[in-house]
């Protein structure tokens, strides 16, 4: 590596205060659009790795023949900034609620700190291999943490 090169850590990070879980990601040249910020599109899919390696390390969770499993049903995103090519974002996730068969999870996603976006995410749980609804997992429940009182 050549001399002076800062090498950032990527993956799960030490998150937030209040917050469950932090997924360090580097946008990608791939990601970004002709004005050089991330096209918009590219945020579902951070909450999406951010939840699924939090699920991981909260639940050894793999997403191929686990008991449990879940679908998106809903999904609000705000934009409080922009990311470009090179930087780091640091995605936090956490319970905002739980419900009898569905759960939300809160993300923010900042750059050095700032606010770039914020998400809220509504997923239902299905038996696995259906589209059928089941009450939320007790171990998901205990794994994942209380919802903010």
């Amino acid at each position: 590596m050549p001399t002076g090169c800062a090498v950032a850590e990527f993956g799960p990070v030490p998150p937030s205060e209040g917050w469950a879980f932090r997924e360090r990601l580097r946008v990608r040249y791939q990601e970004v659009d002709l004005q050089n910020v991330v096209f918009n599109a590219h945020y579902l899919g951070w909450c999406d790795i951010a939840s699924a390696s939090w699920m991981r390390a909260a639940m050894d969770w793999t997403g191929v023949g686990d008991d449990l499993d879940w679908m998106l049903v809903k999904a609000s995103l705000e934009w409080q900034g922009s990311a470009t090519y090179g930087d780091d974002v640091d995605i936090d996730c956490g319970i905002a609620r739980w419900g009898t068969s569905s759960f939300d999870v809160a993300y923010r996603g900042t750059v050095a700190d700032e606010p770039v976006f914020t998400a809220l995410i509504t997923y239902v749980c299905v038996v696995p291999g259906t589209k059928r609804s089941t009450p939320v997992a007790d171990r998901m429940r205990r794994s994942l943490g209380p919802a903010p009182s």
